[in-house]
């Protein structure tokens, strides 16, 4: 029907122009951006599930920093007990040394100045051995009752606790018995402090040993879930570059149609003029 009220032709032109130009915004907008997923109205239910995998992957990126701290910090221990060991290994070594009859007093006075030297020092790693400016040892993070507790994970549920306060408690009794030796008149006496000092102090490292592998294991772990929780957010709210070019070239082509057309629509009414003239 051909009527000057109503152009059939130019609406249903402008409204395909309406649509082309709306569908072929956003197919530049994501090219643009480098995201499928700009906003909600994209892919309501994507961008949900996208954001709680975010969550998700930072929580287990800033747990992976935890787990290589906790690392650090126990071996900062560990090279303050490789000290304490080498010192308690000279201390038992002027021990035997003294116990040996050939050894005169003087060679015995000599001996326990250096024993007690020693002993000094083992306090004072003991004492000053500290990890980011807080105390690791005696009064320390090590030595406390509760232990330490690791962040390991995203979620509040993933912890890892490690309580050497036990350990810490014998090896430090064992330590100080042994600074109380005096080579002089107890060498025999002295041996046996430095064997049990020791012992104790290698329970304790194998303890913090023990808890570094692990610790080495869950970074491995976190590492491994991360990468495919990354990739499965990336799978949700990256556009593919190849299909949404192709969308977009074809959106211009129907573009440049649907202009086209509505301008031939508006010769329509130029029909009704020949017909009444």
């Amino acid at each position: 029907m051909l009527s000057l009220n109503t152009n059939a032709a130019s609406l249903i032109a402008q409204n395909s122009v309406g649509s082309t130009q709306k569908a072929l915004s956003t197919s530049m907008t994501r090219l643009g951006t480098s995201y499928r997923v700009n906003s909600a109205m994209d892919d309501a239910a994507g961008l949900q599930i996208a954001t709680r995998l975010n969550a998700q992957t930072r929580g287990m990126g800033v747990a992976q920093r935890n787990t290589q701290n906790g690392i650090s910090m126990m071996q900062t221990a560990e090279g303050a007990f490789t000290e304490i060991t080498n010192i308690i290994l000279r201390m038992k070594d002027l021990a035997t040394e003294a116990a040996n009859g050939a050894s005169n007093a003087d060679d015995k006075t000599a001996m326990d100045s250096e024993y007690d030297q020693l002993g000094l020092e083992l306090t004072n790693i003991l004492t000053n051995t500290k990890f980011g400016g807080q105390a690791l040892l005696t009064g320390g993070t090590l030595a406390a009752a509760a232990g330490i507790t690791f962040q390991i994970g995203s979620s509040a549920a993933e912890t890892m606790t490690v309580n050497t306060s036990a350990n810490f408690t014998t090896m430090a009794t064992a330590i100080t018995a042994l600074n109380g030796g005096d080579v002089t008149t107890a060498a025999n006496t002295a041996i046996g402090l430095a064997e049990t000092a020791l012992t104790a102090v290698g329970t304790l490292r194998s303890q913090l040993g023990a808890a570094s592998n692990r610790l080495d294991h869950v970074y491995n772990n976190l590492a491994n879930m991360k990468t495919n929780t990354e990739q499965a957010r990336g799978r949700i709210m990256d556009v593919d570059y190849a299909s949404e070019t192709a969308n977009m070239t074809s959106k211009q082509m129907l573009m440049q149609a649907s202009t086209a057309m509505l301008k031939q629509s508006s010769s329509m009414s130029q029909l009704v003029m020949s017909l009444i003239q």
